[in-house]
């Protein structure tokens, strides 16, 4: 199901380097994983009533309260590199 070009596809989206022996390994680690969720995708679960959270907890939630404001200086005072008040950091791709 994945083969060595698809599992190097996804490598090279993830910008990993893979050895064809990691290749190899990956590509059975899917099949199997996709072969778990397949079988559980097969089995019958007509009757059963569908579970919304595994616990009878309830969540709380709490009111929002205003705390102390910084100014855009004290938030960018410690930052290793900054422009104006902006953080300045690496370019992401």
């Amino acid at each position: 199901m994945f083969n060595k070009d698809v599992i190097q596809k996804i490598a090279n989206l993830a910008r990993l380097q893979l050895t064809p022996q990691e290749a190899n390994e990956f590509s059975e680690q899917l099949s199997k994983i996709i072969d778990h969720f397949e079988e559980i995708c097969s089995l019958d679960t007509k009757g059963i009533e569908p579970l919304i959270t595994p616990s009878e907890i309830e969540y709380s939630t709490r009111e929002d309260v205003v705390k102390q404001n910084f100014h855009a200086e004290e938030m960018v005072a410690n930052a290793p590199e900054k422009q104006g008040n902006l953080f300045k950091v690496p370019p992401v791709v």
